[in-house]
């Protein structure tokens, strides 16, 4: 059992804590109570958070986009540089790249993740004798490192609007409705041998995927996430008017009867009309500011769409830096910058910048990737946090100014624990150099 002198709880901060956990979840909390014997005692605790987005492959090019061309760069020229490093990538690099990228997931916040997972292929575009060999490596990743899993296989058909042809580089991605219902179904048996795993669809992007070929593919999971991305650039924008007449965000509303089910991932660039029908919808926007400002998205209007009621997860997206904390000081400071103001999405007048984006993160992130409780609470997944109290910034701080410090003033964490079982301590997890060697071989491989 979990003993903790202070805890964040549904109802807000408790003192004196004790968490039983029993076959991974969490069986009673109790307050203003003394430890017993055999109590494991820690200092803080919080609710570990949902990354509603990665592409955990890309982990392995983090830092190679960022010398300038000849021409300016954008997100375009971004991609082509992403085309080029997965077309060497083999299953085992696959899996080790992964693999890498969901330690650092837990050691900096995250407890669950979203994979977008839209690398299907061999290297010149063939379907592996095993449809699934890919989602199996990620997978593999997954129940090496402790991490949640929520699986999202992406159908991909297209290279533009209006069903355009595809693009050489994005041969490894392609399906048609029939061999996606294939993959989709072998998706599911991987996780079958995954502690509390899931599985939802993401048809890629309007660009990518015809309004039939979309119907087709949500059929596919009646009752799982749905995640796609939408406006996150203006040329996006600009040739979705020129094909349908709307705009991503305004089409999806008006055609695919989004719910709580749904996440739009960015979202960037919206009218106020379709920002405020997205907030009223309850589908989750799934925000991933780190990576928003490498690729020069944009900025997600988060005062707009909150004020309203919208619900938002984070996802690291690229993982071209992995850190939960990170990305929610990312959101802050983008408003602050666009607004020229401070403290933009605090709740209310006295209220807690850091409490009030950890709050709704965890909330819309436990929806996003389809999980019904969140939270210290009774019934709720044991994942949870401790910050590590030593850490000078946390010195004389209690309650939300924990959090502020976390998220604004770069406090570390101490511990992780996922379904009652300790990943991480002192920071570091407890497989981390042997998953950082044989990523080390890897990346060393392709890049040398």
């Amino acid at each position: 059992m979990l003993w903790f002198q202070s805890a964040l709880l549904p109802g807000g901060w408790a003192r004196d804590v004790r968490i039983t956990v029993a076959d991974g979840r969490i069986a009673a909390v109790a307050t203003d109570t003394q430890p017993l014997p055999g109590d494991e005692r820690h200092a803080v605790a919080i609710p570990g958070l949902a990354n509603v987005h990665s592409h955990a492959f890309q982990r392995g090019m983090a830092g190679l986009a960022e010398t300038r061309g000849p021409e300016g760069d954008n997100f375009w020229t971004w991609r082509e540089v992403m085309y080029r490093f997965l077309d060497r990538l083999t299953p085992d690099d696959v899996e080790a790249i992964a693999g890498l990228a969901y330690v650092e997931m837990l050691e900096r916040g995250f407890t669950r993740v979203g994979e977008f997972h839209y690398l299907h292929h061999d290297s010149v575009g063939r379907p592996y004798a095993n449809v699934a060999e890919l989602a199996e490596r990620v997978a593999a990743a997954a129940k090496e490192t402790g991490i949640g899993l929520t699986l999202l296989p992406v159908f991909y058909a297209h290279g533009n609007f209006g069903g355009a042809a595809p693009t050489p580089g994005q041969r490894r991605f392609l399906n048609d409705t029939d061999g996606f219902a294939k993959l989709f179904e072998a998706s599911k048996r991987v996780l079958a041998g995954l502690d509390d795993a899931n599985i939802g669809v993401a048809p890629h992007s309007l660009r990518a995927v015809t309004p039939e070929e979309l119907s087709r593919v949500i059929s596919l999971a009646p009752a799982g996430p749905i995640h796609i991305h939408a406006a996150e650039q203006t040329k996006e924008v600009e040739d979705c008017l020129a094909a349908t007449g709307a705009r991503p965000v305004e089409w999806l509303l008006d055609h695919a009867k989004i719910d709580g089910r749904w996440c739009l991932v960015h979202a960037t660039h919206m009218t106020e009309d379709e920002t405020k029908r997205f907030a009223a919808s309850g589908a989750v926007a799934g925000l991933c500011p780190i990576t928003e400002a490498n690729l020069g998205d944009g900025i997600f209007p988060a005062a707009d769409f909150l004020g309203q009621g919208g619900a938002f997860g984070l996802g690291t997206d690229s993982n071209v830096l992995i850190d939960a904390a990170g990305e929610l000081r990312g959101l802050e400071y983008a408003q602050r910058l666009q607004r020229r103001a401070r403290n933009v999405l605090a709740a209310e007048p006295g209220h807690s910048t850091g409490r009030t984006l950890f709050d709704r993160a965890l909330a819309g992130g436990a929806k996003a990737v389809g999980l019904t409780t969140a939270g210290l609470r009774k019934g709720a997944s044991a994942d949870l946090i401790s910050v590590n109290l030593k850490d000078t910034v946390y010195g004389g701080r209690a309650g939300d100014a924990l959090l502020d410090s976390w998220i604004f003033a770069g406090g570390s964490i101490d511990c992780v624990w996922r379904r009652g079982h300790k990943l991480v301590e002192d920071g570091r997890h407890r497989d981390r150099e042997v998953v950082r060697e044989r990523y080390l071989r890897v990346i060393t491989g392709l890049l040398g």
